[in-house]
């Protein structure tokens, strides 16, 4: 919150500024910096605060690595290759110094333990994917910031009340990150004086990856409330960020162009076209992330191919809504 106002202020003094485009919402040169403080608060509460054992460690290293990443691009901005150099660097610190990995798929697909080798491979896969889903998310005012706050929140609560010595450090992450962002938020929303930036979302976005393998893996422990589904309730705790991540996706590759070329097309584009304000928007994906997440926390019993299912069915039907708006409102659109 101190950091915040001081980083606004030296940005515009050196014309630092994120200049409105056709791919942007935002009308006026606002500074992209914010993800500098995100890090700063986040940063020096966990080295004061926490225990450093168990990957945390290396989860820091990995988002030193990708906040001068991020930074970089926010300052200069960087091709989408070096971005992912930054992104396996950071990933090969906590997978393998670490052994931060996905080391079972817990009866998915009757698919129990898995090789190492198919371990890291899905590993890296996973990390690069969330962390990417993270950067993707933050096209509004507030919007990142609020998802990966109730991602943060929801997995820090089971980390407190269930992580053991094997875990219960990455409550602490979760904290800091959580401080980090209120923080940063209360400049944030509609309309924002400053954004996160590359260098928060990134950051943001490689530590939730963190902590939903940490998540996964606390599944094989005895105690843990959710058992062999907790993989599918992850899933569902990232449902927003994941849902439109592989929805651009798919509906750019079946238009025939890159999943990664950038459009208009985001969950959050569709929602602002039915004519729904900013904040309204931010509250109401919000809000549907909080809902997906009671629903898989309360019917975790199910199984985890049960759940994955129904959010596969879930999403069908969103994409769907999606969609048919869209047509219609592109309809009416070409007739006036």
């Amino acid at each position: 919150m101190f950091a915040v106002p001081s980083i606004i202020y030296i940005a515009h003094l050196k014309n630092m500024l994120d200049t409105p485009n056709v791919r942007t919402v935002h009308e006026s040169l606002t500074p992209r910096l914010g993800g500098v403080a995100v890090f700063a608060g986040f940063m020096s509460a966990l080295t004061i605060f926490a225990p450093l054992d168990n990957g945390v460690q290396q989860l820091l290293a990995g988002c030193i690595v990708l906040f001068f990443v991020g930074l970089k691009d926010d300052l200069v901005s960087i091709s989408v290759a070096k971005k992912f150099v930054g992104q396996l660097l950071a990933t090969g610190v906590v997978m393998i110094m670490a052994d931060v990995r996905i080391t079972s798929f817990q009866g998915i697909l009757g698919i129990g333990e898995l090789p190492i080798g198919i371990s890291y491979a899905f590993t890296f896969f996973a990390i690069v994917g969330i962390t990417n889903a993270i950067n993707l998310i933050d096209g509004l005012d507030g919007l990142a910031g609020s998802i990966v706050l109730i991602i943060v929140s929801t997995f820090g609560y089971y980390f407190y009340q269930y992580g053991g010595p094997s875990f219960q450090n990455y409550a602490f992450v979760s904290v800091c990150v959580v401080g980090g962002i209120l923080g940063f938020l209360r400049y944030n929303f509609h309309r924002a004086s400053i954004f996160m930036g590359d260098t928060g979302s990134l950051v943001c976005g490689f530590i939730v990856s963190i902590l939903t393998i940490q998540f996964i893996e606390m599944g094989l422990k005895v105690g843990q409330p959710f058992g062999s589904a907790a993989p599918a309730v992850a899933l569902g705790i990232l449902f927003v960020p994941l849902f439109d991540t592989l929805r651009v996706f798919i509906v750019r590759m079946m238009a025939g162009r890159s999943p990664f070329s950038p459009d208009k097309n985001h969950v959050h584009h569709r929602i602002l076209a039915m004519g729904f304000q900013q904040i309204s928007t931010v509250m109401l994906l919000g809000l549907l992330n909080v809902v997906v997440i009671l629903l898989v926390i309360n019917f975790a019993y199910l199984g985890s191919m049960m759940l994955i299912g129904l959010l596969i069915g879930f999403s069908l039907l969103l994409s769907l809504l999606l969609g048919v708006y869209h047509s219609r409102a592109e309809r009416q659109r070409i007739a006036s």
